[in-house]
C-alpha cells in the first residue's frame, strides 16, 4: 500500500479528474504512475536505438536481392 502527500489544491484536482474519467483516485494514480514508467522506458528505447543507428548499415530491397542473388 502507498500513500502520497499533496496540497489540498492538488488533491481536489486529482479527485475531480479521476471522477471525470470514472475512476477511483487509486485507479487513476496507479494508471498515471504506470504510464509514466512506460513513457520513460519507451524514451530510453528510442534513445538507445538512435545512439546505435549511426553504427548500423541499411540496405534497399534491391541491394538485398542483389546480395542474395534473387
Amino acid at each position: 500500500m502507498l500513500s502520497i502527500r499533496c496540497s489540498s489544491e492538488d488533491e481536489n484536482l486529482i479527485k475531480k479528474f479521476a471522477a471525470i474519467k470514472k475512476q477511483s483516485v487509486s485507479e487513476f494514480l496507479r494508471q498515471a504512475a504506470l504510464e509514466k514508467i512506460e513513457d520513460e522506458y519507451d524514451l530510453k528505447l528510442v534513445k538507445d536505438y538512435l545512439d546505435k543507428k549511426e553504427k548500423m548499415s541499411f540496405y534497399s530491397a534491391d541491394e538485398v536481392e542483389k546480395e542474395l542473388g534473387i
